[in-house]
């Protein structure tokens, strides 16, 4: 019998597991058959809590087909929820060792429970191949690409995992499984990519879907809503500070 708690951050729901006072095996798998939402759970993904020698806490995550991923925004969030309120930790300010490195988490309690949870994402990666994609200049721009019947323009950031962020005219009714399953394993994606279509209202509001890697389109994403708003600043159609909207809420970034 393996304990779980289900949670999600703006719709982008994951299988959260304490791998700390339980022994997971076979995790790929289990990924697999957890987010599976006829037959298992239902889920975007996977998420291990372990323990970790250089950080508080170590978050493995798996996408729903079973692939490890580098780091998953809205994931994170719940982690810090889930240690905290679980009584694994008393702290407010923790660390999370990921595949993308240490993350901060600054943890609202009220109540003896997290409300909210603020993320400290690192730095934006703009060098090809950190990001990794195939391309000769930095930052990646205007990166032009034939999906089907269209050809997109995109903008490629990392925030941790890679993205590719690409203008839409109606992003309400726009295709995303067409043409996110086809970007996603484009062969300038070495590691595949995470794929945001988005439509401008203004410079200070934005509207994305995401079509996420290994998993297909999900209510949100919180590393592509910071890899957007990257994007959109530096093509200069965005503000700094920028609401993006997503299909279940919006973030500030």
């Amino acid at each position: 019998m393996i304990k779980f708690t289900k949670m999600q951050g703006l719709g982008n729901d994951y299988v959260y597991i304490d791998a700390i006072h339980q022994t997971i095996e076979n995790q790929s798998s289990l990924a697999k058959f957890v987010s599976n939402r006829h037959f298992g759970i239902g889920s975007d993904g996977l998420i291990l809590i372990e323990e970790s020698k250089i950080a508080d806490f170590k978050m493995k995550m798996y996408n729903a087909d079973g692939t490890e991923a580098e780091m998953c925004g809205n994931g994170i969030r719940c982690v810090g929820k889930f240690v905290y309120d679980k009584k694994l930790t008393k702290k407010t300010t923790i660390t999370i060792e990921t595949l993308a490195g240490i993350k901060t988490l600054e943890l609202n309690v009220k109540n003896q429970q997290v409300e909210t949870v603020k993320v400290d994402m690192g730095e934006p990666i703009f060098t090809p191949e950190k990001i990794p994609v195939v391309a000769k200049q930095e930052p990646v721009k205007k990166l032009k690409i034939k999906a089907i019947d269209r050809e997109f323009e995109l903008t490629c950031v990392s925030v941790g995992n890679p993205h590719a962020v690409t203008i839409v005219e109606d992003v309400d009714s726009f295709e995303v499984e067409k043409y996110g399953k086809i970007i996603e394993k484009a062969e300038i994606f070495p590691n595949k990519a995470n794929v945001e279509f988005v439509e401008i209202q203004d410079k200070e509001h934005i509207k994305m879907r995401v079509w996420e890697r290994g998993t297909g389109e999900t209510l949100a994403c919180g590393t592509g809503a910071c890899a957007t708003a990257v994007a959109c600043n530096l093509n200069g159609i965005a503000n700094r500070n920028t609401y993006v909207e997503l299909l279940r809420g919006n973030t500030k970034n």
